[in-house]
């Protein structure tokens, strides 16, 4: 066992019983197609059972089909562990399943241009609701489950001893909680609370395609930066010349590279202050504050586009990252129509012959949705865009079930 600086006594053990399911044949269907949950309403018989509770999975000749974690408070209240023939999960299962997430990010593990990344990507590993990042020698713990907290110990014990990093120990590990996670009984854990090791007592940093950043890994958004973007992010520093416009900025992940990439200017908008302020940072950190002329805009991003319309404003590069526009089903007109008054204002603003980059992080949007969107707000206004490529995920991010791939972005060139 580790020697943890927390007293991790609290949480529950495993419970040795085991919860048997009857479920729809459609839920069924699903669980052998590679979906990673079991939804409430498509349990048809079982007993109660407390959050992190092994779940069996029957079918209708009673012969075993799957088990999960049972997670009552959730919508999707089993997360699938396993399919198939009968499996124990124990200590040893998780540590396969560790060892089997570290081996495909085994090529970003191999030098030092890259030290943060995605190290366990949840369902898409398959451990549903259980996301880690490494930054660096810091690993941080994002739980979107409570089901979860009898097997924390276990999984804690396996990313120390495998290490996760390619030269040295996993120095701290923090934990980070999804608001309906916080929300519960978390056994006197907190959000941002270090559960290994010793509290950071500033940004951790970490190098990612040889630019060096910085994280908040204690109150940042999500685990403190947003490794999804890594490679469009270098895509962007390989197409950058003249000004660039990054909208929805957060830290400056966009911004930073095309400082690297020799922009002239940058203007970086957020609606987060702290964020654009570790915007500035990230730029002092490679000493890009010298070589480029760096603005940051605190406001929203439609208004500010509108605003930077209205003055004549324009730029070579306008690259457009939202947050998810789709929680729901039922959100996915409204996150369309978002998409396209984006793609119109943003397109007003780049030069002839200028790079427009729009990504969306909405998994319910889909790719044809998406890029749909985009060119016939395009069209609408009267500019053609001739697609330079259409990218999606890093392999730090792999997708294992029809969900699991949320990344879109569009690089295209603004012909009018």
């Amino acid at each position: 066992m580790v020697n943890h600086i927390t007293d991790l006594s609290s949480l529950p053990a495993p419970h040795e019983k085991r919860l048997a399911l009857r479920v729809t044949k459609d839920a069924l269907r699903q669980i052998r197609g590679g979906h990673p949950w079991v939804f409430g309403n498509s349990i048809l018989k079982g007993d109660d059972g407390q959050p992190g509770d092994l779940a069996v999975i029957f079918d209708d000749n009673r012969k075993f089909a799957a088990i999960g974690l049972y997670d009552p408070a959730s919508p999707m209240a089993v997360k699938l562990l396993h399919v198939g023939k009968p499996l124990s999960i124990d200590a040893d299962f998780f540590v396969d399943r560790v060892a089997a997430a570290i081996d495909v990010r085994a090529p970003l593990m191999d030098g030092t241009e890259t030290t943060g990344h995605r190290l366990i990507h949840g369902e898409n590993d398959g451990l549903p609701g259980f996301v880690v990042d490494r930054y660096d020698t810091t690993l941080v713990i994002k739980l979107y489950s409570a089901a979860w907290f009898p097997h924390l110990m276990s999984l804690i014990d396996a990313l120390q001893e495998l290490g996760a990093t390619p030269d040295a120990a996993v120095e701290r590990i923090v934990l980070r909680l999804s608001r309906n996670v916080a929300r519960g009984n978390c056994f006197g854990l907190n959000d941002g609370q270090t559960i290994f090791g010793s509290p950071p007592d500033t940004d951790i940093e970490f190098v990612e395609n040889g630019l060096r950043f910085g994280a908040d890994v204690v109150a940042g958004q999500k685990t403190g930066h947003f490794f999804d973007q890594r490679d469009n992010r270098l895509a962007v520093q390989h197409e950058t010349k003249g000004d660039v416009l990054d909208v929805f900025s957060s830290t400056g992940g966009f911004s930073v590279y095309a400082a690297a990439g020799g922009a002239a200017t940058v203007t970086s908008v957020d609606i987060n202050q702290p964020s654009l302020d570790a915007a500035e940072a990230n730029m002092s950190r490679n000493g890009l504050q010298e070589m480029v002329r760096h603005t940051t805009i605190c406001g929203d991003a439609f208004s500010v586009l509108s605003d930077f319309a209205s003055d004549g404003r324009k730029f070579d590069v306008v690259v457009i990252d939202p947050p998810s526009f789709a929680q729901k089903n039922s959100d996915i007109d409204a996150a369309l129509h978002a998409y396209r008054r984006l793609t119109t204002r943003g397109l007003a603003l780049v030069r002839n012959g200028g790079l427009f980059v729009q990504a969306s992080c909405s998994s319910r949007v889909s790719t044809d949705e998406f890029y749909g969107a985009i060119h016939d707000a395009a069209d609408q206004a009267g500019v053609q865009l001739l697609d330079q490529r259409r990218a999606g995920h890093a392999l730090d991010h792999p997708i294992g079930f029809v969900y699991g791939g949320y990344l879109k972005a569009l690089f295209a060139r603004v012909q009018r």
